[in-house]
């Protein structure tokens, strides 16, 4: 049995899945935000929950909402204040007596992608979050590439490739990022970024929702502000998909609900590709709020 672990800042969620990758049994709790032994103490109630539901000593994985430092095993999150700072796997391994893998949430909404069954005979899968900020992951062969530093794939972070000036205007501001940087991809491509791009260009303040609206009932604006969007989504992908060269790239986050951004995108990113290069199968998440735990299991498949 795998047992994969989706740690948010509101919600601890657990799934069992078999050996088939089927789901048996899930449970969510609320996350303890502030005392890392409380914690430490969910995870172990839940697995001996799991353990006793499928009647083995699962494998356990965890998705978390921030990085890994790979020289000592601590996580930097903002979100779950507890484990801030603390060696998570290796505690966990302890107290459960097994080996516990740890990776980021992007990686593991990609990994869990990547084993979807439509999606197996995609060798190199990016997985790119269009949510509150921009996160993403890199699969080859199923198993996640997490580099030195655990950001393998965190696009977001890149800057603003020189075509996208062309796109939006060499006058665009370059807006900070949480970071600390200026003209992150993160500040464009993000659901917030999306809006503030058409407030930039229309002086009118409206959510990335109220806008996807408008453009479904014809609104002008929304409809060229969506293929401004959409054509400054496939200039960022053009550098990714040269350097990375994926089978398949996997939108999720809210803004992967918008299927307009899907339309003609294979098109408009082949000027940004070598000659010869063919663009990848773009395709929406499949699994939803399920995907953390679901690749945060698989990070035991091979």
């Amino acid at each position: 049995m795998f047992y994969g672990f989706d740690m948010g800042g509101s919600k601890i969620a657990l799934g069992v899945y078999d050996a088939q990758r089927q789901l048996l049994w899930s449970k969510r709790v609320p996350t303890p935000r502030d005392h890392y032994a409380d914690l430490l103490a969910a995870f172990v109630s839940l697995t001996a929950e799991a353990d006793a539901v499928s009647g083995q000593r699962g494998r356990v994985g965890v998705g978390v909402p921030g990085l890994i430092n790979p020289a000592d095993g601590t996580l930097f999150t903002a979100n779950v204040p507890a484990a801030r700072g603390r060696p998570l796997g290796r505690d966990l391994s302890e107290r459960l007596g097994r080996e516990v893998r740890v990776d980021n949430d992007a990686n593991c909404f990609t990994l869990s992608e990547a084993w979807d069954e439509a999606f197996q005979d995609c060798p190199v899968v990016l997985g790119l979050i269009l949510g509150t900020g921009v996160g993403g992951g890199l699969v080859v062969d199923g198993k996640p590439v997490s580099g030195r530093n655990f950001v393998t794939g965190e696009a977001g972070h890149m800057r603003l490739p020189i075509d996208a000036l062309q796109v939006l205007g060499r006058d665009i501001p370059l807006q900070q990022c949480g970071c600390g940087q200026r003209g992150c991809m993160e500040s464009y491509l993000s659901g917030q970024g999306f809006a503030w791009l058409f407030q930039h260009f229309y002086q009118q303040t409206l959510s990335a929702p109220a806008i996807i609206e408008r453009y479904y009932q014809g609104d002008r604006q929304a409809l060229e502000h969506t293929a401004r969007f959409r054509a400054l989504l496939a200039v960022c992908l053009g550098n990714l998909l040269t350097l990375l060269d994926p089978h398949l790239v996997v939108l999720g986050g809210g803004l992967s609900n918008f299927d307009a951004l899907y339309d003609g995108l294979a098109e408009q990113v082949k000027p940004h590709l070598l000659p010869m290069a063919k663009p990848p199968r773009f395709a929406k998440a499949r699994h939803g709020d399920a995907g953390g735990m679901r690749g945060a299991a698989f990070l035991h498949l091979r």
